[in-house]
This record gives C-alpha cells, structure tokens and sequence, in this order.
C-alpha cells in the first residue's frame, strides 16, 4: 500500500482528555478516530490490526471444534423478558422499536440468542457436547466512557457458548478454553494472568478472568508472588483470623461510650483487642421492605459483591437513617446483631464463628455491648458466609504467601451458565438417553477485540510511539523511499508485494524527519530506508522497531531477510 494514496493521518497533538497512553497513540497514529464519546471509527490500519487479532482467535477457536457463526444484532426484547434482564443487566440496554412496533434489544450480550437458536432444533444426548462463536458488534449504553477502547459503548467482542448434559462435560470444555484462552494470548505477546473472578447471582466455582497487568486497567484483584493465588477483589479470599476462645463466658455488659463509633476508638475506649469487636452494617435491596444486617469481625470490611451474591439480589445501598432508627431502635453507629426483628435478615461473616465474649452494637445509641457469646446472648446462625473484604498485605488462603494489590486490563473471561438460562427459557432442552427431556448445561467465553488492541498499545510503545507485535501490525514492513533513491524504492516495493510481504510503502513528498516520525508512531515491526547513501552500496537500512541499531542489507538479499 503506498502512504501517499492510504487513509493513514497522523498527528502531533492529541486530546487533553486522551490520560491513557493507548487512546493518545491509536488517534495520534490514524488507527481509531473518535465519533461520539465510547463510539469509534477504525480506520484502515486499525481494521488490519482488529482483523489479524480476530483471525488469530479464530485459528486457535477453530482448532478444538468451535464453530463460527452470526447472530442477529437486534435481540427481540420478549427474550430477554423470559430471563428478567431487561432491568438485570448491570448495564443499561438499549432499546429501539421497529415499524411494526415491536421491541428490540440492541445486543449487549447473546445468551438468549444462542439459547433461543438452539431450542429450535430437536437435539439429543448426542448432539452433545457444542460450542457456537461470533465476532459481532456489542452496544452498551455504559455511564462513563473512557480510556479510548478500553471502556466503550459500542464494540466488537468475541462471545461464544457450550451446551453439554451436565456440569461434568461442561468441566472437560472449561478446561480446553483454559488452554485455549492462554494461547491466543501468548500468540498476541500478552502476558495474562488467570484470575479468579464474580459469576454474579449466577454463582458457581467457574468463573476466570484473563488479565493483563497493567496501572491503566480498572481490573483491581489480588495474588501472591509465586502466582499461586489470583482474584479479582470482588470475590477474593483470605486467611481470617480465627478465635478458639477456651476462656470462661463472662457476664453480659451494656457499655456507654457517647459518639464512639470506629473499631480503633472503641477498642482502646472498651480495653479490648481490635478482633474482639463486630462491625454491623445495615443494607437495603431493590426490594423496599428487605434490611439486611450485614456483620463482620471488626478487624475487616464488608465486601458489598460477595453480600450481593449471597442475597442474589441486584442492588445494595446503605440502609437510610429512618430505616436503621426504625429497624435498630438507635442512631446510625450502634447497630448490632443483637434481637434484630425477625424480618431482618442477617448475614454473618465465618471471622465471626469460634468468638467468646465478643463487643457488638447494643441497638441502643451511644451504647455497645461487651461480652456477648453465642448460644446466650443470641443464636449461632445455621451457616456463616465469607462477606470480607480482602486487602493488602492479608495472608492467602494457604496460610502461607502474602496478598499484593494490582491492576490489569481484562482482555478475556470464561464462566459457567449451569442451567440458568435454559431453566428460563421455555423449551430449552434436549433429549437424553432415557427418552428424558433435559435442559443444557451452558459455558460462556468472550474477548474484548478492541480492548485486546488497545491493551497491545498499553504494554507495546515507547516515547515515539507504538512498537506492534509483528503477529498483528498492520504491516510487516514499512518502506521509506529518500529523496534521488525513489527509481529503487519502486522496484523494491514491487519485489515486497510479488513476495506477498505486506508492506506500507511511504512514498509522499515530505522530509526524511517526518517520514522517520511517522514510522516510529505508527510502530512496525520492519523499517527499510532507501536512499542514495544506501545504494551507492547496494544496500538498504534495515531497523526493528524495537531495536536501536541500523543494518545495511544488500538488496538482492532483502526478501530473504525478511521472510
């Protein structure tokens, strides 16, 4: 391709907002250009550098039987009725309306798409188990765009689905897209991470995050250095600390402490340890007559994800003043687990299993009680939860490596569906070998497309511009033609393409300066410079872009060289 004719535009300056480097790099180099704030254009560089990434997942999809397929852009909207997603997405969904005045979802993700695909078919034990892909257009009417590609609104995503008989199959495919998911990766030179990540209210053990390191991604999760733990904050675990109290139950005491409301204050106020005290937190749902008291061992934080879950509810919010006042009897601050009314519902933290003569909010205000113990003072629950926050610095849960805080960019994920979307939709079953009507055991699988390409920018540039992996460039070579060298530089890009090496021939009347910043923005991977220097030596320069030094190469050995 010849620069002088490609839609390739460059710039120097870029937008004050553009505060991450891959959204500065991929505007400044003509490979995206903004239409409306989370809406891109790809330019013709950046459609190459999007169509080697979607080919290179394809390769490695194809490989262990997935199949490729389209489905429709507009999901009708009793679809995603059948589900309750219309108001339980965690992202707005897009509606629109046609002639007829039907309703439609503009698709923010398939499940029911492929559900309701399958369900037309009269499949049996032996159909099983599938998987069906796409690489189609997502549109999310998300509330703050940023970060370029990284956070958008509209997108193309990779999203495929397994159906099987049960969660065994489901297990040996989960497994295979492990593997898979890694390899596309390292094809891609992206060093990820397999974190362990929120099924939502959907629930299950399966559920896997492929993250990239980096400070500009908005994935916060936990690991240990040797790599054997990793999760995503919102359902990491830690090693609790753990009371086996053998000491005598002292007398139940109702203490005075005006306006002490923090577990340091009140711990050095009571003469007590930090891990004696309970912090109690009141919650309410999108259902207007739920509380629920939330309580862990004061040492730790209540992490609102993990409580959502356990509730399989949507939304959680602080309880309302009114509402704790009406609920506890006291002020916000002193609220316990004490003699709660029967309709609250109380979710205890397992830090809180094995305590003797523990503090807790008195539900009196500007009281606390000390010396509260199970059995006595109130009922040990049938079952303790893990509702902690994990932190820095906590022990893993092998009791042996300390949790490190990072950041990365979410490239990819894998999770279980089970049965719950075929357990939803009527008629979403197979035929087992019993003559039994059964109902899918379903997978999940995306890659974000254009955040995968924005990542690649993220770990791949330097202060001149992008250093591409040559697995996706959008060119191999990139050819500068100096002034008196252009009678050979022809020739040579003629030779490029008879070869089929894919090249951009940069032929414009311009300065060398510019041709050489040009090349650096752009990033790749081969830069050949023809001038009457080199050919008075019947060479050519030859620079990788991710290297400093300049070779002369002689022309007739430039093809092999390269191939």
């Amino acid at each position: 391709m010849r620069q002088s004719k490609y839609f390739l535009k460059t710039s120097k300056t870029f937008s004050e907002e553009d505060k991450i480097v891959s959204a500065k790099l991929l505007k400044q180099a003509g490979f995206i250009q903004e239409s409306v704030a989370g809406r891109y254009y790809f330019l013709p560089a950046g459609q190459r550098v999007q169509q080697k990434i979607i080919f290179l997942v394809k390769e490695e999809m194809d490989k262990i039987g997935a199949q490729e397929m389209v489905a429709p852009i507009l999901h009708p909207l009793e679809l995603w009725k059948e589900t309750n997603r219309t108001s339980t997405t965690g992202f707005e969904l897009m509606k629109v309306k046609d002639r007829r005045d039907s309703e439609f979802a503009l698709g923010g993700t398939a499940e029911e798409m492929f559900v309701d695909l399958v369900r037309k078919y009269q499949l049996s034990y032996k159909d099983l188990p599938f998987q069906l892909y796409q690489f189609s257009p997502k549109f999310r009417d998300e509330l703050r765009a940023r970060g370029g590609l990284l956070r958008v609104r509209e997108f193309i995503m990779k999203d495929g689905y397994s159906f099987h008989r049960d969660e065994e199959d489901f297990k040996k495919t989960y497994e295979d897209m492990k593997r898979v998911y890694t390899t596309i990766f390292e094809r891609l030179d992206l060093k990820t991470t397999i974190v362990e990540s929120d099924n939502g209210y959907i629930g299950g053990e399966y559920c896997h995050e492929f993250v990239v390191e980096a400070e500009s991604g908005e994935t916060k999760y936990f690991a240990t250095k040797d790599g054997s733990y990793a999760a995503h904050e919102d359902v990491a675990k830690f090693k609790k600390f753990s009371e086996h109290k053998h000491e005598e139950e002292k007398p139940r005491q109702d203490v005075e402490g005006v306006g002490i409301i923090g577990v340091e204050e009140l711990a050095k106020f009571l003469g007590i340890a930090v891990e004696v005290t309970t912090k109690t937190i009141l919650f309410e749902t999108e259902n207007p007559s739920q509380v629920v008291a939330a309580a862990v061992n004061g040492l730790y934080d209540i992490n609102e994800s993990k409580l959502k879950n356990i509730l399989r509810c949507n939304e959680l919010k602080l309880a309302r003043p009114e509402v704790v006042k009406k609920v506890t009897g006291a002020e916000v601050g002193y609220a316990g687990i004490l003699n709660l009314p029967k309709e609250v519902i109380v979710i205890m933290d397992d830090s809180l299993k094995g305590r003797k003569n523990f503090e807790c909010g008195a539900n009196k205000t500007n009281y606390h009680s000390i010396n509260i113990n199970f059995g006595r003072d109130l009922p040990e629950p049938e079952k303790f939860y893990d509702i902690a926050l994990a932190k820095e610095g906590y022990t893993a849960p092998d009791g042996k490596h300390k949790l490190v805080e990072k950041k990365g960019i979410e490239v990819g994920n894998i999770f279980q569906l089970g049965y719950h979307y075929t357990t939803l939709m009527k008629g979403a079953v197979y035929r087992d070998e019993d003559g039994s009507e059964k109902p899918y055991y379903m997978g999940c699988y995306g890659i974000g497309i254009g955040r995968t390409m924005a990542t690649l920018v993220e770990k791949f540039n330097d202060e001149k511009g992008i250093v591409w992996p040559e697995s996706v460039a959008p060119f191999k070579v990139h050819l500068i033609s100096l002034k008196g060298a252009e009678k050979e530089a022809e020739k040579l890009y003629e030779t490029l393409l008879k070869h089929k090496i894919e090249v951009l021939y940069d032929d414009r009347e311009t300065s060398a300066g510019s041709k050489f910043a040009d090349s650096d923005l752009i990033g790749i991977p081969y830069r050949l410079v023809v001038s009457a220097k080199t050919l008075e030596r019947e060479s050519v320069e030859l620079k990788l872009r991710n290297e400093s030094e300049v070779k002369l190469i002689k022309l007739d050995e430039i093809v092999k060289k390269l191939e």
